[in-house]
């Protein structure tokens, strides 16, 4: 590293261990923020998306090369307004104490739950939905009463300027602020002890976060990815499950940590199905390469690997069905191969492109196995009109979360958490479970009159002898 590279690096390391220090002292100084003071903090940050709107889809598409404006403003700023205004709306009822039962034996008293801030929270977001991934931790960070600081991606240099700048002018550095930088910022980032840590990204990367954050015993939520699989079942149309297939798999050029890796499809169905989802995408992304609805690799070098990818399975036998067009500005046709190898890069790591295996199976149960020969996903995808055999599908094999006959939008819903299991993450958020992630549980007993068991002893004598033969006979009924 020169030192004009250094010098910089340094400046911003330092920086920002300042605003780190300035947040957790506060968070140890004073009062939680009241819920008028967090609902004006969402509000600011959905003023904030709406005025800046149109320079945020600008920066995101020029980060990527091109990106549908319209893609950025449903995916990501509309999903942000939706969870902004969930949030407030019923962040009245989330911030209750909640009452809990207390035995008899411990009567009176009463007890009961608060929900407090934990402090500060580190945010670090990727680069492929960048401002949903910056801001939907943050918008039940804010919720739950926190502080919060963001590093944002730096393969999406331009929307992290910009979401600093909007940041810095929207909330205090005490509340809220953004923290640019490369790999080394990102490390030390990783590495402070924060009161809660959030990670999206890769699951090598998340590996390292989590070793970072346990030098400080830092709790972590990791949304991480994986090989999520979809299963059309016998019963199912084709062409049904081919649009909705495509839908998730193509959004973004793939680059969805959801998106739909591999389909496994009944052994038959398989050449059928695969024309009909390259029959779908023709319709959904004519002329893709000069298509402003189709969005380019982020970079070089993962547009490299996917070219690589797809030819090594073409050198393999695999059958590679694509739209026709030359690839250009970093864009890959939506690509559909049938007989990947198995040891190939398409069956061996997360895809997160628009390349899309299709395996033919005889049975469920062979389905099945095949994706618990694997590491557990991040979301999985049954397509029947059964509901008997979409239980036996969810019973069968685990994944962060599921979409039933569709794909993606399970990670919409306000309603419901996010997240993964196994190496495809821990934890989840969104909404009230966002809430209660990033709030501390705190149990309060406040005793009554009388407190019952400090008259039992020591010395230990008849009446602790006689509570205890209580406990036991009712411990039996």
């Amino acid at each position: 590293m020169n030192t004009h590279t250094a010098e910089p690096q340094n400046a911003m390391l330092v920086e920002m261990a300042r605003r780190f220090e300035l947040q957790h002292t506060l968070t140890r100084g004073g009062p939680a923020p009241t819920l008028a003071q967090r609902r004006h903090a969402l509000d600011r940050l959905r003023r904030m998306l709406v005025t800046h709107q149109a320079a945020f889809t600008k920066a995101i598409s020029e980060d990527f090369g091109n990106r549908s404006v319209d893609e950025t403003r449903v995916l990501e700023i509309g999903l942000l307004m939706a969870a902004a205004r969930n949030a407030r709306k019923n962040l009245h009822r989330w911030i209750k104490p909640r009452r809990r039962h207390v035995d008899i034996a411990f009567q009176p008293a009463r007890a009961w739950v608060r929900y407090e801030p934990l402090g500060v929270i580190g945010i670090i977001a990727p680069w492929n939905y960048p401002l949903f991934l910056s801001l939907g931790p943050l918008i039940d960070v804010l919720a739950a009463g926190n502080r919060a600081m963001i590093k944002p991606s730096e393969l999406a240099p331009r929307l992290s300027g910009l979401l600093a700048q909007t940041i810095a002018e929207t909330f205090d550095e005490t509340e809220v602020t953004v923290i640019n930088g490369g790999p080394q910022i990102a490390e030390a980032f990783s590495g402070l002890p924060f009161d809660h840590l959030i990670f999206t990204g890769s699951t090598t990367v998340g590996r390292k976060v989590m070793q970072a954050a346990a030098a400080n015993l830092t709790p972590v939520t990791l949304e991480l990815g994986g090989k999520s699989p979809a299963i059309l079942c016998e019963d199912f149309d084709i062409t049904r499950a081919a649009r909705s297939v495509a839908f998730g798999k193509f959004l973004n050029a793939g680059q969805t940590c959801i998106a739909p890796d591999y389909v496994l499809v009944p052994e038959h169905k398989v050449e059928a199905f695969a024309q009909a989802v390259i029959a779908h995408v023709g319709k959904s992304y004519p002329t893709f390469a000069d298509n402003d609805d189709y969005t380019s690799i982020i970079s070089q070098r993962p547009y490299a690997r996917l070219v690589a990818a797809i030819d090594e399975a073409r050198a393999a036998g695999a059958t590679v069905l694509a739209l026709p067009g030359d690839r250009g500005a970093r864009k890959i046709a939506p690509t559909v191969v049938i007989g990947a190898p198995a040891d190939g890069v398409l069956m061996r790591e997360e895809i997160f492109g628009p390349v899309l295996p299709v395996i033919g199976y005889e049975t469920i149960g062979e389905a099945l196995a095949f994706i618990n020969g694997r590491d557990r996903p991040l979301a999985l995808y049954a397509f029947s009109k059964n509901d008997d055999m979409l239980e036996r599908i969810l019973d069968g094999a685990i994944s962060g979360g599921a979409t039933l006959n569709g794909t993606l939008l399970h990670a919409g819903q306000d309603g419901m958490a996010f997240g993964g299991v196994g190496s495809s993450g821990t934890g989840g958020y969104h909404g009230y479970d966002g809430f209660l992630r990033f709030s501390h549980a705190r149990s309060v007993l406040k005793i009554g009159f009388v407190s019952v068991f400090e008259k039992l002893g020591p010395p230990w004598g008849t009446l602790a002898r006689r509570l205890s033969t209580i406990l036991e006979w009712r411990s039996n009924r």
